[in-house]
């Protein structure tokens, strides 16, 4: 698979912030973690409030012309020339990669491709157009990290694995089936429910394996899942997004 690059930003360090309807609904510490991080790399954050969705629950459902409704308010609201950084790899890929199969018929595709181009997850860009190499942290625990469906492609989990990896007294544990999906896949963990499931149990059971006090990925989608499975299911784990490790590092505290 083609790994997807892009050249770094000219005002790399002027950010818009996608907070994502994920983060906004169920996880509102990514969002408080995020700026955190961001503002610690020296970055300016402007966040339009005006913001709503990606357009990804309607493109993932085949409902087209209503995911690129959506799509046309983000690249209204976010306009500009700014690099956009969503504590999501699901939802960046939606701009970069979901959006511009959804507009190739469009007369607008080249201003949806522009605005794909300059969306980042932020261990992606962090690393790749901030060119960080390590975090100045200490995370005293053991953790599982699991790379998303959606960041394969992308140098998004590369990027997360050097951060945490760079991290004084963490421990990073094997997951066996590393590129299985969790199996919540949107709309999929509706429709097919026990399937879903299943393949959410086998994650976890791959990622206890190593017995980590934190299961760590960058996608709130799979961590949504993963987490209510192993809530439910009371499993001696807990769920972090890379952007709550990453803030949490650089106190005594955690989370």
């Amino acid at each position: 698979m083609n790994v997807q690059i892009r050249p770094a930003p000219a005002e790399p360090r002027r950010v818009q912030f996608m907070l994502t309807c994920l983060a906004d609904a169920f996880f509102h510490t990514v969002g408080t973690a995020t700026v955190q991080v961001l503002e610690h790399a020296g970055c300016k954050i402007d966040f339009p409030e005006n913001q709503t969705c990606c357009g990804q629950p309607a493109f993932n459902a085949g409902d087209w012309p209503a995911s690129r409704e959506v799509v046309r308010h983000t690249c209204q609201v976010f306009s500009g020339h700014r690099p956009v950084v969503v504590p999501s790899g699901s939802c960046a890929a939606m701009m970069f990669h979901g959006a511009p199969l959804e507009f190739e018929k469009e007369s607008d595709l080249h201003q949806i491709e522009a605005f794909g181009e300059r969306t980042w997850e932020l261990a992606d860009y962090l690393v790749n157009a901030l060119g960080i190499e390590s975090w100045p942290g200490r995370f005293p625990h053991k953790i599982a990290f699991h790379t998303s469906c959606h960041s394969r492609g992308t140098r998004s989990g590369a990027a997360a694995l050097k951060l945490l990896s760079s991290l004084k007294d963490c421990q990073i544990t094997p997951v066996g089936d590393a590129e299985q999906c969790c199996g919540f896949g949107g709309a999929f963990s509706v429709t097919f429910p026990n399937i879903s499931t299943a393949m959410g149990q086998l994650k976890i059971e791959h990622a206890l394996a190593g017995t980590p006090d934190y299961l760590v990925s960058s996608d709130m989608g799979c961590l949504m899942h993963l987490g209510g499975l192993i809530n439910r299911e009371h499993k001696p784990i807990k769920t972090l997004h890379l952007a709550e490790v990453l803030a949490a590092s650089l106190t005594t505290d955690t989370p």
